[in-house]
């Protein structure tokens, strides 16, 4: 069900990515908490990626999924 959630969240994301030429896949959801994402395209190499990962993603999911306690990129 979280994963779910998850998914549904980062859809709602992807456009803005997209936009820049990046995007975002779901690699995993432990049961931690901890959300594993992989930036892709532009994102991947982008200097700002790390601020988008936290600002933008991280912030968005814990906001659909309060159960989250972090996002981190692999």
């Amino acid at each position: 069900m979280m994963k779910e959630k998850i998914e549904g969240a980062i859809d709602d994301i992807r456009p803005s990515l997209q936009a820049d030429g990046g995007d975002v896949e779901l690699i995993d959801v432990g049961d931690d908490g901890v959300v594993r994402v992989k930036l892709l395209g532009a994102c991947g190499g982008c200097p700002m990626a790390q601020m988008t990962l936290k600002m933008g993603i991280e912030k968005h999911l814990k906001s659909v999924v309060p159960e989250i306690k972090e996002v981190v990129a692999v």
